[in-house]
């Protein structure tokens, strides 16, 4: 198995460590900044991953899928675990989530027509965005900036980031779900 392939799995390891940690971490600030740190180092490996898989021309369909999955395992089972301890909403959740199913469902949809539906700058923001984000409202820190803490804040620009995401991604891929469909 490659170097970036190991680090998707790594990611996958990491992830349940990541939701025990938080569900463990309330109450506990030792505990949340070691949650914080473990799911730091597991958003990481997907940087890294990608790099070393393209800088050493290793990319494979494997390797993309182990990466995508890993990727949506650690966001789903870090926002779950969030949502049981009472930091994040759990519209939050579904939105993000949500996301990521139909984007996977888009990707699925454009293969049985034989196309493929490439990462674009939009999706490693909102990866960015949503690793920041959940990093913080692991943490949970006390900054209070107006009417919402500042991991509060985080949450909501990883929430738009992650819809435009979407908006991006269906916008230019529609024609996926139209062809084969015209009147001969």
């Amino acid at each position: 198995m490659s170097i970036p392939n190991m680090l998707a799995v790594v990611r996958l390891v990491l992830t349940p460590v990541v939701i025990w940690l938080v569900l463990d971490s309330p109450g506990d600030r030792s505990v949340a900044v070691i949650a914080t740190v473990v799911f730091a180092v597991a958003a990481l490996t997907d940087f890294a991953d990608g790099y070393l898989a393209r800088r050493w021309r290793i990319t494979t369909t494997l390797g993309a899928f182990i990466d995508t999955v890993a990727d949506k395992v650690l966001v789903a089972g870090a926002l779950l675990a969030l949502v049981q301890v009472g930091t994040v909403s759990a519209w939050v959740a579904f939105i993000i989530i949500g996301r990521e199913i139909a984007i996977m469902g888009l990707r699925a949809v454009a293969a049985l027509d034989q196309s493929t539906v490439p990462p674009s700058i939009w999706g490693k923001w909102k990866a960015t965005f949503q690793f920041v984000a959940i990093g913080f409202a692991i943490l949970k820190a006390d900054v209070v900036l107006g009417p919402w803490r500042l991991d509060e804040w985080l949450m909501a620009v990883a929430v738009v980031v992650t819809v435009l995401s979407a908006g991006d991604y269906f916008g230019r891929f529609r024609s996926v779900f139209y062809r084969g469909d015209r009147a001969s």
